[in-house]
Order: C-alpha cells, then structure tokens, then sequence
C-alpha cells in the first residue's frame, strides 16, 4: 500500500484528489492551513467527509511553518507527494501580495526541502495556467516561453516551477509541475465565477461579466483533472528520457504538463450553461476587464495524451449542472 502526502487536501481540487487515492487503496495524510481566503467551514466539511475513510490522516498546519512538512515526510516516508496547497486567485494577489509569498514561496520551499531530506518516488506539484500571461499564440504549449507573468499570483507560481527544477537538477527528485486551466464542479471554490453566479442567479442578484463577455476559457471539469493527475502519479519523468514535444528539462527529471480540456469555451457561452442549470435568466452587469486577468486560455494537451492517453472530457453543460446540484443540496437551496 502506498502513502501519499498531499498538501491543500481541504481544497477544491486536493479534496477530490485524496477522495479518488483512497478509493485506489494509497493512505493518504492531507495537511492544510484552513485559511480564511474564503468559508473554513467548506473546507472543514470536506476534510469530514475524507475523515471517514480509515485510511485518512488530516493534519492542520500552515505549509511554511519552518519543519512542518518535514516532520510529516519523515514520520510518513510517503512514495508520493502531490503539493496543492497555496494562496490562490488572481485578484486577492494584488490585494494581499505577502500572503502569496508566505503560501507559494515559502510553503513551496518547505516541500522541496521536506522532499530533498526523505526523496518520494514522485513530487508533483500545481502550477496554473496564469504563468503563460501576456502569451497569445494558442492552444498554449508547455515547451512556449512563459516570462510574462500579469498577475502577482502567477509570478510566485512560476518561481515555484522554478525553484522545484533547481531541486530536481541538484538531488535528482523526479518532479513533475501540473499547469491547472479553470478547474470547475461539485464543492468547487466561492470566489470562483461558476460558484458567484449560481449564487447570484439563485437569489435574484446580478452576476459580473467581466470584458463585456469577450473572454474564453479552457475550462477543465474536476473528475476529468484528477484522472490526469492520478494517472501522472505513475508517469514520473525520467532524465533523457524525452516523449516528442516533450518539456523534459535537458538537466533534471522534471517536466510540466498542462492538465485541460483543450477546447475554450465563450464566457457567454459558459453563463448560457448556468442559467440553463438554475432555471432561469440571470441579471447581466457588464464590467471592463480586471487588472491581472487574460481574455482567453487554451491548454495544448498534445503532452499529456502523449504520457497517459487522452482523459474524460466532459461537457460544459453537463459538469454545470453537477455543480448546480450540488449546490442546491449542500446549502438547501
């Protein structure tokens, strides 16, 4: 039985991701900082639900703690480390920038150091779309220069991919970095649109669209994310061990594969889809674009097919309405 340490296991995505190890048979220790960036009372209630399984061991701590991360490496010796944790959004950043540093910087070199002291088999971590910034040749590829990062957020999660190759190169840590692109569903994140506009349609209110509608987004459903991602888990990279179109780095076994659905979809399009899944029209206020944000992504997932076939892609429609029904039951509505 393999034991597997992931970090940000309160989250949206680490949530769903220990859910699917579990049920393959890894133990799992999920440790997260239950941060107030949005409602604890969510993120408790999913590492409840996880707490049922026996083979769940919730830890609580702040990722750049000085020696927390070590001391789980070493009490667990976990074969695999998937690092999710980290201050997210793109806007809070521009508000609240030294969160970002503590969380992506810090918390990150904590896991690298945590990792160098007791080397799992695999390291994976989430890096995000955000890092290819001002690129605009698309579908976005891992081997496109990405050094035009315009979010605050997306700069720490860069210097992240960074700082883990300089790890990967030094102390031979097979490493592999996870480009995330709009990752939606069920017991998704409140500051994220699918979740602000269920809420506001629900109770009558306005939704904000921002660049008047004219944005596009690769976005990637949940289930479909974490297929990849236990899929990579046994894909660890190997050092000139290339694939064709490969971001194998030419001095360490570490790679970044973006994990998307790979067809960007019109936020018109996408709002259509909630209003659909309520039931009725929204309440449309059309807003300029946010500092820091991008029009459009689009993942190339010619890479990842090439590691571990195509994933699930599910539709639009259908993953907005599993949201929707979640979210009626979950807050009664």
């Amino acid at each position: 039985m393999r034991t597997a340490l992931v970090t940000g296991s309160a989250g949206f995505i680490g949530f769903h991701l220990c859910q699917r190890l579990l049920a393959d048979g890894f133990r799992v220790v999920g440790l997260d900082g239950m941060t107030a960036y949005y409602d604890v009372a969510l993120k408790r209630r999913r590492h409840e639900m996880l707490s049922q399984s026996a083979g769940f061991t919730a830890v609580e701590g702040l990722l750049e703690t000085p020696g927390l991360v070590a001391g789980l490496v070493a009490a667990h010796r976990p074969e695999v480390i998937v690092h999710l944790a980290a201050q997210a959004g793109v806007r809070y950043s521009i508000e609240a920038p030294r969160s970002y540093v503590e969380a992506n910087l810090i918390g990150t070199f904590e896991v690298l150091e945590a990792a160098r002291a007791v080397p799992p088999a695999h390291l994976l971590i989430a890096s995000t779309s955000s890092v290819y910034g001002a690129n605009t040749q698309m579908p976005y590829a891992e081997t496109d220069k990405a050094d035009s990062q315009m979010s605050f957020y997306a700069a720490t999660k860069k210097a992240g991919e960074a700082m883990a190759h300089s790890y990967a190169h030094l102390y031979g840590l097979p490493t592999t970095m996870f480009r995330f692109f709009t990752v939606y569903g069920p017991w998704g994140r409140p500051d994220m649109a699918l979740f602000k506009f269920t809420k506001a349609i629900l109770k009558g209110e306005p939704i904000e669209i921002y660049n008047h509608g004219q944005m596009m987004r690769d976005f990637t459903y949940i289930d479909d994310l974490v297929e990849g991602i236990r899929r990579l888990i046994d894909a660890a990279p190997v050092a000139g061990e290339a694939v064709e179109g490969d971001s194998l780095s030419p001095v360490a076994p570490w790679r970044v594969v973006n994990i998307g659905n790979g067809a960007p979809v019109k936020l018109m399009d996408f709002v259509e889809a909630v209003e659909a899944a309520v039931g009725q029209p929204a309440e449309r206020r059309f807003l300029p674009m946010q500092a820091g944000d991008v029009p459009a992504t689009w993942a190339s997932t010619a890479l990842m097919e090439r590691l571990i076939g195509p994933l699930p892609r599910t539709d639009i429609r259908d993953g907005v309405k599993r949201f929707v029904d979640w979210y009626r039951r979950f807050y009664g509505v």
